[in-house]
């Protein structure tokens, strides 16, 4: 375990580094929102591209995983929305919750930390993991509160998700790197090293965004906070392994990878989506301070016991 945690800690080290800049001011917000849109459009794109397209498509794609993520996360997702609603939360504000409940720090934190610390057998079940999220759950957000302001589902909410998804650059790095990849065409050497280099500074550049952009982060009905990361750090791995284990028998280290997916901390996409709509923006960002602080233990923990052997399914 304490291998584990000192292989971990280099990354959240680069977080820490980028919290305290932060912090200190000598990284300002508008530093931090610059070199978010550095690795959000070019190396973090240039990462999930290269790393898609270079796999087998038709060996990686694996329809069990996938039904036992999005039904362990659609799981975890109707009971936070069932707190919210017991605790008389609009639909707006519950849809957020379930959000922070599932929808995990996958692009900018679990890409670089789970290829390097698993190996690269963990490149197609991350990059699966990434579309489920990005697609179903990208989606939905508006869906939900679009339909709920408008108070009904009209055809334009269509046009506005598709055009959400053609302009994130993760969703359509993630679908033409799997597209080049299942007519199996091989990537120029130049291109290939053109998209490595540039993708060699998505894993620090993210890290230290993360950090940097925690730093403006303000704490709101913390124990509503806690619930969200306690479904996000607990339930949703958990659902996760019982789903991928149990129902669907995906195979041990997939499935160990698909858990370990699910213990990462609630994404940055979910404070821009909720700054975005002004909902609820402070209790997402302090879900997000929160559950990342946390991480640092609980994803070790994950982590040394995927490497460490799963037990037979």
């Amino acid at each position: 375990m304490l291998a584990i945690f000192l292989k971990t800690l280099p990354f959240f080290a680069v977080i820490a580094l980028g919290y305290l800049a932060g912090r200190a001011r000598f990284f300002s917000a508008e530093a931090t929102a610059y070199l978010t849109k550095f690795v959000f459009y070019f190396a973090l794109s240039a990462m999930l591209f290269r790393f898609s397209a270079n796999l087998s498509f038709w060996e990686v794609l694996d329809w069990s995983l996938m039904q036992a993520y999005l039904l362990a996360s659609v799981a975890v997702y109707l009971l936070a929305t069932l707190v919210a609603v017991v605790r008389r939360v609009g639909v707006e504000e519950a849809a957020i919750e379930a959000q922070c409940a599932v929808l995990g720090n996958v692009g900018f934190l679990g890409v670089p930390m789970l290829v390097l610390l698993l190996g690269e057998a963990a490149i197609g079940p991350v990059m699966l993991i990434v579309a489920v999220d990005m697609i179903f759950f990208g989606s939905l957000i508006v869906i939900l509160i679009t339909g709920a302001r408008d108070g009904r589902l009209a055809f334009g909410i269509l046009r506005t998700v598709g055009l959400g998804m053609i302009r994130n650059p993760m969703i359509v790095s993630v679908v033409l790197g799997f597209s080049w990849s299942a007519m199996e065409w091989p990537i120029p050497a130049p291109v290939n090293e053109f998209l490595a280099i540039l993708a060699g500074a998505a894993t620090p550049g993210a890290l230290f965004a993360i950090g940097a952009s925690l730093a403006t982060k303000s704490a709101e009905r913390v124990q509503v906070a806690a619930w969200l990361s306690f479904c996000k750090l607990v339930l949703h791995p958990l659902a996760v392994a019982f789903c991928a284990m149990v129902l669907f028998s995906v195979d041990p280290f997939t499935a160990g990878v698909a858990v370990a997916a699910a213990a990462l901390p609630v994404a940055g996409n979910v404070y821009i989506m909720a700054q975005h709509y002004g909902v609820a923006p402070q209790r997402v960002s302090a879900s997000i301070l929160i559950s990342t602080a946390l991480s640092v233990v609980t994803l070790s923990l994950v982590i040394g016991w995927i490497a460490g052997g799963l037990p037979p399914v």
